[in-house]
């Protein structure tokens, strides 16, 4: 594709306009915004006109200084192996020992699962801007990745919520916990979190389907995500802003508000606990959680529910805590953390080396 150079003065104001798609007429959409992403991306200018539509995709990336892609490629690299590693071992782990197969370890199955295919949508693309000069996606690519994206995202909403619940019951109705945490309703609360999850993601994709794109075709990110796609629609987002704020808010506002008021009946019942041993058990088995719920909230609500044009950049920055960050550290944290897999691992290990020595 050839990629047309602009000179200072070759071409009138309204030549410009009809150049780069962009009418004066549009608001928000005028050559400020053009100029901003022929400054920002000088490598990567691809404009269409006017009249035609886009078919395809840039992704600018995290950052587009060139002193900064080979360590940022090593660093993602690294983060990447460790999040596949960890959450795959995992995987494994649970599924083969028996003796484990526990509610909570059950959701902790999903939720490794959940981290290993939702990095796995993005992070290819993502390293691949690190080391070529355009990474260039389809139209098609960039839909299908935003879906899958949104459907692993809020799918891992609904399933930390459904562990937050299990600890509910487990410290809070430990007698009751074998029956109100039955086989079926844990299979149920996980059909559910993977619904919200397709949901979420078909409402969000469906609507970014309607728009027309015939602007600047860079996306001022490192993933085909929702806010910046609605900076490149040449037709109304209006819709499309209603349903961030609808979806959005009902998909980080029910789940917390369900893990605050679990988590305010369990530090109830821990704080009526006697014994400093039995508190401080009953703290552990929840910190890891928490510190999770913590990182993946606390970095979503940001990047979203704090959505301003100028607020793209820091924007990036914090979306990397959600969609690189905590996927490698939740194997990290629930295993480090938790004395039935560091056991279960040992047994293993130990397994796999009596029998290569036999």
């Amino acid at each position: 594709m050839m990629i047309p150079q602009l000179h200072e003065g070759s071409l009138a104001s309204s030549d410009r306009h009809t150049f780069t798609g962009l009418s004066p007429a549009m608001p928000g959409k005028g050559l400020d915004e053009d100029c901003f992403f022929l400054n920002r991306f000088p490598k990567r200018r691809i404009l269409v006109r006017n009249d035609s539509l886009v078919t395809e995709f840039l992704l600018a990336g995290l950052t587009d200084r060139p002193e900064l892609q080979q360590p940022l490629f090593f660093l993602f690299l690294m983060i990447y192996i460790v999040t596949m590693v960890g959450n795959l071992g995992l995987i494994i782990l649970i599924g083969l020992n028996s003796h484990i197969h526990t509610p909570m370890y059950y959701f902790l199955f999903n939720l490794s699962f959940i981290d290993l295919c939702y990095s796995s949508v993005f992070t290819p693309k993502m390293l691949m801007n690190f080391v070529s000069r355009e990474n260039i996606i389809s139209y098609v690519g960039c839909m299908t990745q935003l879906f899958f994206f949104l459907f692993f995202v809020i799918s891992e909403c609904y399933m930390l919520t459904s562990m937050a619940y299990d600890r509910y019951v487990a410290i809070c109705n430990p007698l009751l916990y074998r029956v109100t945490m039955s086989h079926q309703v844990c299979s149920l609360l996980s059909v559910a979190a993977y619904m919200m999850g397709f949901a979420g993601a078909s409402a969000h994709t469906g609507c970014m389907l309607i728009l027309t794109f015939c602007n600047v075709n860079i996306i001022n990110h490192y993933l085909c995500d929702i806010l910046p796609l609605l900076q490149l629609s040449c037709t109304s987002t209006h819709v499309n802003e209603v349903v961030v704020l609808i979806v959005v808010g009902i998909n980080i506002t029910v789940p917390s508000f369900t893990i605050l008021i679990s988590y305010v009946f369990i530090l109830t019942s821990i704080l009526h606990i006697k014994s400093a041993q039995g508190r401080s058990k009953a703290f552990s088995t929840c910190s890891s959680h928490i510190i999770a719920l913590s990182l993946f909230f606390g970095s979503a609500a940001f990047m979203y529910l704090k959505y301003s044009p100028g607020s793209m950049e820091q924007g990036k920055v914090s979306s990397v805590f959600y969609t690189n960050v905590v996927p490698m550290l939740n194997p990290l944290i629930y295993s480090l953390r938790n004395k039935d897999i560091k056991v279960t691992l040992q047994e293993t290990m130990f397994k796999i080396w009596r029998r290569n020595m036999l």
